[in-house]
């Protein structure tokens, strides 16, 4: 099926062939007859257009016919849109004329539009009218044979449907026994962690069902970290761990490798009981399921991962043994089901509602019980009350379809009853992937630069329309809120085949299943092309675009979550762009582009230009004659530093974002007279000719963020009040910045200029940067301002104290930095002030002395106060709330004094605290709640604690321990005990780091994970018990280590490696960098289940390793070989072919890293006999030709 949406561009067409300016250059350039032959073809066109949306679905001519003059309608736009840039150009590019010469006498008496320019214009313009003008009468000739009806019309209600939805996802219909089952295994406590899926048909349900699960109140009450990821159809390991560790840690972070997501991921689910949803999973590759859940098994027990699929070899590859088959809906559910989303009624009993239940039951039986055709076709119907309109849905000749697409047919139906504007909107739609995350403003600014929101609606903005349009599809379901982010939406995997089914030929996306070379009879017709975001993108992908000769959209998609570039795309700029000359949407964010070509200045046609994330240092002058530009983007182009000289021209521009740049400084002349402007993220405000701050006051249509730099070159404070920031109500994040060079600065001037800046009072967000003056206007904590969320007053060195905002009923953070003349803080006079406050953050506070704060902070659950070096007394009241203390350069007494008002501390950081010998027991005594415990440069601290009994009694829910550069730390406890007490019941992680005093250690019986590094004087490494075991005895099962580390500690030479067999949870071991450890190790002797290990730089040469017996489940070695006499590799198995420089590797392995070997030539050997192996070569310079031909091959990791 490729339904046309070509009944929407034919009203554009007859819009635009209405527009006085277009038609008065036709006039000039004599060529106005030919468009109104135009007119008058397309007004017939459009009469029959209504019965030919009808026969198409069973006549594949007329199918063909609305085909070609979808193309036409095209080419037609496009000519149409060049007379409209060619009508604005000699419209701002005329010049007043002089008497001052005889020639411009002369040129006076000569018509402007006899320039040669003009000249040639006419003549192309006239050629291209001609040939489209042929093809218009052969389609009208073709419309008569076809027999098309005039009189057909399609009837829509105009009523606003719902924008919430009618179904409420607690209470599902049909599927209470499906929750109940569920929840019955989501919620017993099982030994290990468990796969729970959910097997169905698509539409069935399946994530619906998982939603409800997912937000149940007893599964929240269950579970104590939750994650939700969509995975769809590629099974990407990196991408989906990534999704789960930000969901469950709410850090947006990046890694360098798979294993250091892997590791950090594990550290967070450590001990935690878990609940991971991976949506829509179609793998069925064991070893990419193997790697995923590498992290999760450390989970505490009870732990579980809900999968919806498809496939039930998919929950069985995922080691869910018992699948729930979720089952269609009852016909009286469904019915049910129906009758809410179409009439708002549980049945259709009601004496209004009988005349159409008997078709409403064969409507249902069409669905085949699948919730997702009952409910959008529900939709259809909300609107239409006529039982004609309900028999018309039940006897479409749609139902009868069977095409390659695999559409449920009442997907299809759901789309041909939408308005034309909506059907080009949601199929623009298919250049997306599936699971992708819309913005509505994003996808609302690529529908305008089509040309899809039309001016003519009264009253309504282009992207209000837009708002508009997307609003309406999500009440019918096309759309559906994201469940990480309410802000984003998502489409259902089988909307998304609806979108590309109906975009047909005139819209493509390439993604690493697809390449576009050989696919010739694709680009004639294209118009919308989109490539899906891929780590190892090449141009030679994309050659075959210079056939789309009339493509509309270059847009790059799904590079959102990706930190790095995907690719260079310098070559397609240059070479790729001047030929695609209709372009309205050119997307190159993230990219690998330092330059922009000034042959950009020729796609006159371009809407929509974004470079955002990109390396380029200047956009070319060129641009500012993009005279239809819209939306210019180039956010975080860190290097860029120049615009062009001018905006004058681009009068049609509506959204400009500059934020990130901070090389860029100057901004272009006629900024202030772009009146259409609604995002203008950022303004630098400049002296002598620049742009000066009331230059803002015509721009009173901004919207969202603005961030003013400069604010020291206003002289003149009355220019301030010209800004009219009180009127721009749409603002709702602003940042008032000055220089910080405080020289020659009045600090009275700089007071009236901040008075006069006074924002609407509905404003979210407030930065105050810099300002020199000596205190706070009145407005800045006025209890007007109800909506102010987020202060942050930084940076201004002369005011003495804080504005008043305690009243600021709605403010959550609060952050004050580097106010050098604040010494006191407090007291307050109202004790209920800060009644939302959540986050208090106080950095580089120099001069400051006291905090006398003696109120009650209800909901403040995090505190940072970092270099404070005078503060010495602190009085606060009680913290009720307080989960994160973060103290940093303070004395000791700051953190006593915060940490005696509260119980609740969760994660304690404590770095270079002046003063801090020891962790005495009167503040142990309120730290009863804390998880997370850092200590870092603290050179004072001899000891952590008394002794390891007091730590046990009063830290007992400690899980994770940290001390970095405590260069005085001789132990964790100042008086010893007996070998084998455990440090702290609950402790699971213990990371020890630049401790240079310390000298031994011994690892309690609980601790999982272990990381020792750079300790230079540690000589012994002990673990609890374990010195008491026979060597015979080959397990312990008290022993809780999974994860060993050990780097760099130089004088380590006790460590009791003839035990290694007795720690049967080990999984994970590195020991590397330790010179002078035992000459007997390594002997043979592993931990019986180690699956990853990292070693190498040890006392013993590993040319003299031998055969080691690893055990079968390593599968994952790291060798570093630095001066190891190491000369080749071979496998356990060919251990008769070794040499006495030969290193065995075991049979068992998937990953293998080698690093440092010097003297190694080849890995061939290995290779034959691990075919599958993958491989990672670092600094080996004799094998640098074999890590070439691995990279070719794909096997490089």
């Amino acid at each position: 099926m490729a339904e046309i949406v070509v009944s929407a561009v034919v009203n554009v067409l007859l819009e635009k062939l209405l527009s006085g300016d277009l038609m008065k250059l036709a006039r000039s350039e004599e060529i106005d007859s030919q468009l109104q032959k135009w007119k008058k073809s397309l007004q017939l066109i459009q009469d029959v257009l209504a019965d030919a949306g009808q026969k198409h679905i069973t006549q594949t001519s007329v199918e063909s016919w609305l085909h070609d003059l979808q193309d036409l309608a095209y080419d037609m736009d496009d000519v149409l849109d060049d007379m409209a840039f060619e009508a604005l150009r000699r419209e701002l590019n005329q010049e007043p004329q002089t008497s001052s010469s005889s020639t411009s006498k002369l040129l006076n008496i000569i018509p402007t539009y006899y320039t040669p320019h003009n000249i040639m214009y006419g003549r192309k313009i006239s050629s291209k009218l001609d040939e489209i003008t042929s093809k218009l009468h052969d389609l009208v000739e073709e419309k008569n044979n076809l027999g098309l009806d005039v009189n057909v019309k399609v009837e829509r209600t105009n009523r606003r449907l719902e924008e919430t939805s009618l179904v409420d996802e607690s209470k599902v219909l049909g599927r209470e026994g499906d929750k109940e089952a569920l929840l019955e295994k989501l919620l017993v406590d099982e030994s290990k962690v468990s796969v729970v899926s959910i097997v169905g048909m698509g539409g069935i349900g399946k994530t619906t069902l998982a939603k409800v699960l997912y937000n149940d109140e007893k599964v929240k009450d269950h579970f104590e970290l939750r994650a939700w990821v969509c995975v769809s159809e590629e099974f990407d390991v990196f991408n989906i761990s990534k999704a789960v560790f930000q969901a469950v840690t709410g850090e947006i972070k990046d890694f360098a490798s798979l294993d250091l997501l892997h590791v950090a991921l594990k550290e967070k689910l450590s001990r935690k009981k878990f609940l991971v949803v991976l949506d829509d999973v179609w793998n069925e590759k064991h070893d990419k399921w193997e790697l995923l859940q590498s992290p999760f098994v450390d989970g505490a027990p009870g732990s579980k991962i809900i999968v919806t699929t498809r496939k039930t070899k998919v929950a069985s590859v995922m080691n869910s043994f018992e699948p729930y088959n979720l089952e269609v809906l009852s016909n009286e559910t469904a019915l049910s089901l129906f009758a809410r989303c179409a009439l708002d009624e549980p049945n259709f009993d009601n004496h209004h509602f009988k005349s159409v239940k008997k078709i409403a039951q064969g409507i249902v039986d069409k669905c085949d019980g699948l919730p997702l055709a009952l409910v959008t076709l529900g939709r259809v119907l909300k609107t239409k009350r006529n039982k004609g309109d309900w028999e018309e849905l039940l006897n479409s000749e749609i139902w009868n379809l069977h095409d390659a697409s695999g559409v449920l047919p009442a997907l299809k139906l759901s789309y041909y009853d939408l308005s034309p504007d909506l059907k080009q909107v949601f199929a623009y739609c298919s250049l997306f992937p599936k699971d992708h995350l819309f913005d509505k403003k994003k996808i609302v600014l690529l529908w305008m630069a089509q040309g899809f929101l039309s001016k003519s609606v009264e009253s309504k903005s282009m992207e209000s329309l837009g708002c508009h349009y997307f609003e309406e599809l999500k009440s019918r379901s096309f759309f559906q809120h994201s469940v990480n982010d309410v802000s984003l939406y998502t489409m259902h995997d089988l909307m998304n085949d609806l979108a590309v089914s109906v975009a047909g030929e005139f819209n493509f996306m390439l993604d690493d299943k697809i390449d576009a070379n050989g696919r010739t009879e694709v680009f004639e017709k294209l118009r919308h092309f989109s490539f899906v975001s891929q780590r190892n993108l090449v141009y030679r992908k994309f050659k075959e675009l210079h056939r789309a000769k009339c493509l509309r959209t270059f847009l790059p998609v799904g590079f959102e979550d990706f930190l790095t570039q995907f690719c260079s795309m310098d070559n397609i700029l240059v070479e790729l762009m001047p030929q695609l000359k209709f372009l309205r949407v050119l997307s190159l964010t993230n990219g690998s582009i330092e330059e922009v070509p000034q042959s950009i200045g020729g796609l006159i046609h371009l809407r929509y230009l974004n470079f955002s994330r990109t390396s380029i240092k200047q956009i070319p002058e060129q641009v500012s004659d993009l005279y239809n530009l819209q939306s210019l983007f180039v956010r975080a182009c860190r290097e860029l530093s120049t615009l062009p000289v001018s905006f004058v021209k681009l009068k049609n521009l509506r959204h400009l974002d500059i934020g990130g740049t901070p090389m860029l400084k100057k901004m272009p002349l006629g900024l202030g007279g772009l009146t259409s402007l609604q995002t203008l993220s950022k303004v630098c405000i400049e002296g002598a000719n620049g742009f000066k701050i009331d230059e803002l006051k015509r721009l009173s249509e901004l919207q969202g963020r603005l961030a003013i730099e400069g604010l020291d070159k206003v002289i003149d404070s009355t220019k301030a009040t010209d800004a009219s920031l009180i009127q721009k109500k749409g603002l709702d994040d602003l940042d008032l910045e000055w220089s910080d060079n405080f020289d020659d600065r009045n600090s009275t001037v700089e007071y009236e200029v901040l008075e006069r800046l006074r924002p609407y009072c509905k404003l979210r967000k407030l930065k105050i940067l810099f300002y020199g003056g000596l205190k706070f206007p009145s407005w800045v904590g006025d209890s007007s301002f109800d909506q102010l969320t987020e202060l942050v007053l930084e940076g201004c060195r002369k005011c003495t104290h804080f504005p008043t905002l305690g009243q600021l009923s709605s403010l959550r953070k609060f952050s004050v930095k580097s106010m050098h003349e604040v010494k006191t803080v407090g007291p307050f006079k109202d004790n209920i002030a800060f009644p939302s406050l959540e986050i208090l953050e106080v950095e580089a506070m120099q001069g400051l002395e006291m905090w006398s704060t003696a109120i009650s902070f209800p909901r403040l659950h995090e505190i940072s106060i970092e270099e404070c070096p005078k503060l010495d007394k602190v009085s606060i009241g009680l913290l009720p709330s307080l989960n994160t203390l973060f103290i940093r350069r303070c004395c000791e007494r700051v953190f006593k004094s915060i940490a005696g008002v509260s119980s609740s501390i969760v994660r304690l950081r404590l770095i270079e605290i002046k003063g801090l010998t020891q962790l005495q027991g009167e503040v142990l005594k309120h730290l009863g709640a804390v998880e997370i415990l850092d200590i870092m440069g603290c050179d004072e601290l001899k000891y952590l604690w008394e002794s390891e009994s007091v730590a046990c009694m009063f830290l007992a829910s400690l899980q994770r321990l940290y001390v970095c550069n405590c260069k005085s730390l001789v132990s964790l406890a100042e008086k010893e005990v007996n070998v084998g007490s455990s440090m702290v019941e609950l402790v699971r992680e213990v990371g020890l780091a630049y401790c240079e005093a310390l000298e031994s250690y011994n690892c309690p019986n609980n601790v999982e994970s272990l990381t020792i590094r750079h300790c230079s004087s540690i000589s012994c490494l002990t673990f609890s018990n374990l010195h008491e075991l026979p060597s015979s005895l080959r397990s312990f099962p008290n022993f809780c280590l999974k994860s060993l580390e050990i780097y760099e500690c130089k004088n380590l030479n006790s460590f009791p490696h003839e035990h290694l067999q007795s720690l049967t949870s080990l999984e994970e071991m590195t020991i590397c960098d330790c010179p002078n450890m035992d000459n007997s190790f390594p002997c043979g002797l592993w931990p019986p289940n180690l699956k990853k290990l990292r070693i190498g730089y040890l006392k013993k040469p590993m040319s003299e390793w031998g055969l080691q017996n690893y055990p079968t489940s390593l599968v994952t070695l790291s060798l570093y070989g630095k001066d190891s006499g190491v000369v080749s590799f071979e496998v356990e198995e060919n251990a008769s072919n070794a040499t006495s420089k030969s290193f065995l590797l075991p049979s068992s392995l998937t990953y293998l890293t080698v690093s440092d070997f010097t003297e190694v030539e080849s890995l061939s050997e290995v290779l034959q006999h691990h075919p599958s192996l993958k491989v990672d070569i670092s600094r080996c310079p004799k094998l640098q030709n074999t890590r070439d031909n691995l990279i070719l091959r794909g096997e490089v990791m």
